[in-house]
């Protein structure tokens, strides 16, 4: 297995190779333990300008390049992943506070989006469309947008940079990405070293980290054509107003307050371990995360003592020591929102069974019960490690609880009533609905995404992504002569 040694990025961005970045740099602090990871070099306005300049006329090559050599990019890319797995794991763990085990899930993930995406090249690129003139052909074909910002987060840093960049690059597409500070070596680096090794053609790829002044500028970049965005709902309403005034196209992948709903006939056993997996994995800070538990009432009771025994056993602490089966939060400042949801939703009524209080970085695993529906902990995204319960009598107060919330990403619903639970989830308000099962379920292939204030009903994955990173073209040609 090769080493990836990420020396030659540290402080810098990713332009035509490593280079120093123009606004400096920034320490990288894991959460973990609070020691220095590297250095994230930090792009400005004139990186910006640069990188979009090459990345529109390296794009005029690689759009026309052969389907077998963009999907042996990708393919070389996705092998190249495999061989450094090891150290872009660690530097997961070091920089976002993973536990190993979602550390080594998303690196799979990112392998499974290159390979997705190699794919695409191969998918139909157009249909032939009927002309009036019988002797001339119409075809309707796709062609690359041009070139593409992807402005990516910490929580999943490289999957949800990755998921944009690869359908984008096998499309035809120039890519520059701007990764969040606190994990530009996971969120950035590391696809860069991959598409490096891969033999992408210098310009085609640019990686500048940076903060929201970056991400603006990648935004309003004249050489931007696609603008795709994961974050928060706040700013993705931000990227939307900048983009859509500039009428830029904009795939949006936005927060979740996503309804874990637990009917009076469910298995009770999986019932409780899937509620658990959703609010917890990854201290409950990934947008699909169970954000409400709405609960049987005659069920309830034991529903919330499973969860609160369960919780007990969890431990809190350094990502890398293997007792640890809850890590920290990304920041102190996370923890404080996070306490300060909490705090609100005991003052509207709720009452904490377990939890409710953190140390720094690291957030006790909470259990709230008795949480209504005009409760704080009910309206917002926690991004968290709390649960939060409420309970319901009938069906239609079951479907009325989960559609009221502005998001719209994933829900579950569990019954041991398959065709109830079908007929339930034909009913909600989200784009994702897993029947027993967990609101966290993602996949390379899957239309991946939501409405309202969790998206703008772009799509992310296979076939799907030819919607969002090609546009379509109209082209006749005379078949006859003379």
């Amino acid at each position: 297995m090769t080493r990836w040694d990420r020396s030659e990025a540290d402080g810098r961005i990713f332009s035509d190779g490593w280079r120093e970045a123009g606004g400096g740099v920034l320490p990288i602090v894991a959460p973990g333990d609070g020691s220095i990871v590297g250095r994230a070099g930090i792009a400005d306005d004139g990186d910006v300008e640069r990188a979009g300049q090459r990345a529109v006329a390296a794009q005029a090559e690689w759009g026309r390049a052969s389907y077998r050599t963009r999907a042996d990019v990708l393919h070389r890319a996705a092998e190249a992943m495999r061989e450094i797995r090891a150290d872009v794991e660690d530097v997961l763990i070091r920089e976002s506070g993973s536990l190993p085990g979602k550390a080594r899930h998303e690196v799979d993930k990112a392998i499974d989006e290159l390979v997705e995406a190699a794919g695409l090249v191969t998918r139909s690129q157009g249909d032939i469309l009927p002309v009036e003139d019988p002797s001339t052909l119409g075809i309707a074909r796709r062609i690359p947008v041009g070139v593409v910002g992807v402005i990516a987060p910490w929580n999943a840093p490289l999957m949800l940079a990755i998921r944009s960049v690869a359908p984008a690059i096998a499309l035809g597409n120039a890519v520059i990405v701007k990764p969040d500070v606190k994990t530009a070596f996971s969120g950035g680096a590391a696809i860069a070293e991959a598409f490096a090794r891969a033999g992408l053609p210098d310009g085609v790829l640019h990686v500048l980290p940076g903060g929201p002044e970056t991400g603006e500028a990648v935004v309003r970049s004249p050489h931007t054509n696609v603008i795709s965005f994961t974050g928060s709902s706040a700013a993705g309403k931000r990227v939307g107003e900048v983009a859509g005034g500039l009428l830029k196209r904009v795939v949006l992948e936005l927060g979740g307050n996503n309804a874990f709903i637990v009917m009076a006939d469910a298995d009770l056993d999986h019932a409780v371990a899937s509620g658990l997996g959703g609010s917890f994995r990854h201290q409950g800070q990934i947008c699909m995360a169970t954000g409400r538990h709405l609960v049987h009432e005659s069920i309830a009771d034991e529903y919330v003592e499973r969860m609160r025994a369960a919780t007990e056993r969890m431990r809190l602490g350094d990502p890398l020591s293997p007792e640890t089966t809850l890590g920290p939060l990304i920041t102190v400042g996370q923890a404080e929102r996070v306490q300060g949801i909490v705090d609100a939703a005991v003052a509207d009524g709720a009452r904490i069974v377990r939890g409710g209080t953190h140390e720094g970085v690291f957030y006790q695993p909470t259990i709230l019960d008795g949480v209504t529906s005009d409760n704080a902990a009910f309206r917002q995204e926690i991004f968290g490690p709390v649960a939060p319960i409420t309970r319901f009598s009938t069906e239609e107060e079951a479907l009325a609880l989960a559609n009221a919330s502005d998001y719209g990403l994933s829900a579950a619903i569990h019954s041991r009533d398959v065709a109830r639970a079908l007929g339930f989830a034909s009913q909600l308000r989200a784009g994702m609905v897993a029947v027993n099962g967990q609101t966290i379920y993602d996949a390379a292939h899957i239309p991946m995404g939501g409405i309202g204030a969790s998206g703008n009903g772009g799509r992310h994955g296979g076939h799907w992504n030819l919607d969002e990173f090609t546009y379509w073209q109209w082209v006749t040609v005379p078949t006859i002569s003379g």
